[in-house]
């Protein structure tokens, strides 16, 4: 990937717009780049990559003005040249409005973000059809966004909407959507590395991948306010070949969240807090298939998050979660660091199922800590047991602040083994040792991902 060392741009430098770039601003400011193989233009100089400055589209970087024009119009110049970075300039703010910035490019594009990007701030002003996203990023192979600078989705008005002030709202207004956008999403990219970069204050999810491959993700720093709802870290959904590290996550919900259809992630070396931790799921819901395997979670510190390391899963799923491994995990007054849960349920009242998405060959190693509420909570199946879930060298103590009453955690029909040191030393029976017959009934499950 092409590193592109950021200019500095003044407002004396936006009247120099030249002619050519006029009249691609003229031509091509609203249209979105979907194919990019003609040839390049502006032809880049022998010893420099070539650079498209957003300034030079006719962006005015005052956080007031409707900058999306702009992004586009250089986007599609951009998308065309090979090694091209398009530039966010730093010391100015960017207003813009939900986009969608379409591939295949040419290869080694790099989008460089060292200014502020603001998202729309009124709930209302933005358009029915972008409530899933605020910047989409589709088909793009051998991309890097990169940079110092910050994406900003300004989701304080989504957030203190509460359900019930939210649907006495929607009565008076219809322009108040009833739904929230992430603020960076990529759909069918292959190849894509994200790293350097802030990301803030998602009406939702922060940073998306949906059936995706080959994704880097090194040195993000993602945050929003423990309160506010459902604001994922982030969230991947049917990718592959994902690594996640070096990066500091603190939202109102899962540090990173991985749905059915993953398979291969690598997350290592980064700090969670607060928020719910690291989760796989819910999974199986209104009995779906769900499919998940090969995720490696090593070296975590977890600071004042809801949960650890955890599976959760409705009743009546489908399919299989295998091969996963939470080891050298690092916990400071975690309410459950160690969490299996196949009775997932996110309603006042779930109807019970015998059905479930089952699960195996779960290794829990090297987690160390405090916790707040139980040391563990593996509720497994009554008619799929969990099998081959391991614990090995689990060191958990009560935080200063402990608020909870069993000391001993919950343990049910989970099969596996046991390694010391435990601590506590209850945690010794809280899985059995598995027959035959109990792997098979958890393997006869797991067909329908194969």
């Amino acid at each position: 990937m092409i590193s592109v060392e950021a200019r500095k741009h003044h407002h004396t430098k936006k009247s120099k717009i030249n002619h050519k770039h006029r009249k691609q601003q003229r031509n091509g400011g609203g249209s979105i780049a979907s194919n990019c193989s003609n040839s390049p233009s502006p032809l880049p100089s022998p010893t420099q990559s070539p650079i498209f400055d957003i300034f030079s589209f006719g962006a005015k970087g005052d956080g007031l003005s409707d900058d999306t024009k702009a992004v586009e119009a250089a986007w599609e110049a951009a998308c065309k040249v090979e090694g091209a970075t398009l530039q966010i300039p730093s010391e100015f703010q960017f207003l813009i409005n939900p986009i969608t910035l379409e591939g295949p490019c040419m290869p080694n594009f790099v989008f460089q973000v060292d200014g502020i990007v603001l998202a729309p701030p009124k709930v209302g002003s933005w358009p029915k059809s972008s409530l899933f996203q605020w910047l989409n990023f589709k088909w793009m192979h051998n991309f890097t966004i990169q940079g110092t600078g910050t994406l900003d989705g300004q989701g304080y008005n989504w957030w203190k909407l509460s359900q019930i002030d939210y649907f006495q709202v929607m009565k008076k207004s219809k322009s108040i959507p009833d739904m929230k956008p992430t603020v960076l999403r990529f759909y069918d990219s292959y190849n894509v590395t994200v790293r350097d970069i802030k990301i803030i204050n998602s009406p939702q999810c922060h940073l998306k991948f949906d059936n995706s491959k080959g994704v880097k993700i090194n040195n993000v720093t993602i945050t929003a306010p423990e309160t506010s709802p459902n604001t994922d870290g982030i969230h991947l959904q049917n990718t592959q070949d994902v690594e996640i590290y070096h990066s500091n996550i603190g939202t109102g919900d899962d540090c990173v969240s991985i749905q059915t259809g993953c398979s291969n992630i690598h997350v290592h070396h980064m700090n969670c807090g607060p928020g719910h931790g690291i989760s796989l799921g819910g999974l199986g819901k209104d009995k779906s298939v769900a499919c998940v395997s090969d995720i490696i979670v090593d070296n975590v510190n977890l600071q004042s998050t809801m949960y650890g390391a955890r599976i959760k899963t409705w009743q009546g799923g489908v399919g299989s979660v295998k091969n996963i491994s939470f080891s050298n995990i690092q916990v400071s007054d975690v309410k459950v660091p160690i969490m299996i849960d196949q009775y997932y349920c996110d309603k006042h009242v779930c109807k019970n199922q015998t059905g479930a998405v089952a699960i195996s060959n779960v290794k829990f190693n090297q987690i160390i800590g405090t916790y707040s509420a139980n040391p563990i909570h593996l509720a497994c199946s009554n008619s799929i047991p969990c099998t081959d879930v391991d614990l090995i060298d689990i060191q958990l103590k009560p935080s200063t602040n402990y608020r909870g009453i069993n000391q001993m955690g919950l343990c049910w029909n989970s099969y596996g083994k046991s390694q010391a040191p435990l601590l506590p030393s209850s945690m010794d029976y809280c899985v059995r040792r598995g027959s035959g017959f109990v792997r098979g009934i958890s393997r006869s499950h797991e067909n329908v991902c194969s």
